[in-house]
C-alpha cells in the first residue's frame, strides 16, 4: 500500500497549483483520502477530506472557498485543486489515506496510509 503526492513548486500569490495524490494497493473507492499540511514551525493541519463514496469535509476554515477535493476511481488519484493560493499556503502537503471506510477522519492518527509530501512555496 502506497501513496505519493506530487505537484507542489513554487508560486506566486493569488496563483493556483494542483496537487495529486497516486494511490496503489488499494482502491479509492474503498477508501478515504485526507490531504494535510504543515507549516514551518508548525503542526500538521488537515486541510480536506473525501471519502470512498465521494462526500467531502472541510478541516480548514482558511482554505474554504479556494481549495477542492477530488478524485477518480478509475485511475486511483486524488487531487487537491488550489487557487487564489496565499503566502500562508506555503507547507508541505501531505495526502492520507485509510482502507474499508465510509467516512472521513479529522485527526491525522485515524489515517493509516501516508504519502511522502510535496513542498508548495508561495511566494512573490
Amino acid at each position: 500500500v502506497q501513496l505519493q503526492a506530487s505537484g507542489g513548486g513554487l508560486v506566486q500569490p493569488g496563483g493556483s497549483l494542483r496537487l495529486s495524490c497516486a494511490a496503489s494497493g488499494f482502491r479509492l473507492d474503498r477508501a478515504a483520502i485526507g490531504w494535510f499540511r504543515q507549516a514551518p514551525g508548525k503542526e500538521r493541519e488537515g486541510v480536506m477530506c473525501i471519502s470512498s463514496t465521494g462526500g467531502i469535509a472541510d478541516y480548514a476554515d482558511s482554505v474554504k472557498g479556494r481549495f477542492t477535493i477530488s478524485k477518480d476511481n478509475a485511475k486511483n488519484m486524488a487531487y487537491l485543486q488550489m487557487n487564489s493560493l496565499k503566502p500562508e499556503d506555503t507547507a508541505v502537503y501531505y495526502c492520507a489515506g485509510k482502507q474499508s471506510v465510509s467516512t472521513c477522519g479529522r485527526s491525522q492518527w485515524w489515517y493509516t496510509n501516508w504519502g511522502q509530501g510535496t513542498l508548495v512555496t508561495v511566494s512573490s
